[in-house]
């Protein structure tokens, strides 16, 4: 697996008791995933394979987590902490070797059989269409390039932008996520794009 260099940075700024930790999880990734990828999503580290994550890692104020995608939160150790794995504050506290590695190809497998790390039969169900309310119909026309923006984006990316405006409860609040909404738009922006290559 190559390393992109995104992670050695994070690893970097991360804690010094984080360090040991981050760099011994990232090389059991490694160990497990020789043919991943890795990359940065949701503003973490995480490993891959056929561009579908398998695993991540993550450092906090005092600790570090684990996350193996698909695998929930059973193998927590009952003290909280992001993943199934617990806080981690120290490398005597990495789950052992064998089970991490275990629990990495177990994902990879699912990511092979359903094309995701979760289990289930394959992809969601898409979700309909939210219909487009009026009121935002008019704020787009007054505006081209949003409305050209929105056209062209995915059903997913533009129902997030419609679940957003109409589930505002107050007028107000909907007015300023339209007028956020436009401003995104007319630079080609999805509704998430904050946490896009954090």
């Amino acid at each position: 697996m190559e390393r992109d260099p995104r992670i050695d940075a994070y690893i970097d700024k991360a804690a010094p008791f984080a360090q040991p930790i981050l760099t011994r999880l990232r090389e059991l990734a490694h160990e497990a995933l020789p043919e991943g990828t890795e990359d940065i999503k949701w503003g973490m580290p995480h490993f891959l394979v056929g561009g579908k994550n398998v695993a991540g890692i993550s450092a906090f104020k005092a600790h570090c987590a684990l996350v193996i995608h698909g695998d929930g939160r059973q193998a927590a150790k009952g003290n909280g902490g992001m993943g199934g794995y617990g806080k981690i504050a120290s490398l005597e506290e990495i789950p052992p070797e064998l089970k991490v590695i275990a629990a990495i190809h177990a994902a990879r497998d699912r990511v092979a059989k359903h094309g995701s790390a979760t289990k289930g039969s394959g992809a969601p169900k898409p979700k309909p269409e939210i219909p487009m309310p009026d009121y935002f119909a008019v704020a787009l026309e007054g505006k081209p390039e949003a409305k050209a923006s929105f056209a062209r984006l995915a059903p997913s990316h533009r129902r997030e932008y419609l679940e957003w405006i109409t589930e505002a409860k107050r007028e107000e609040t909907r007015a300023k996520r339209i007028a956020s909404t436009l401003e995104w738009l007319a630079e080609g922006k999805k509704r998430n794009w904050k946490y896009e290559n954090c």
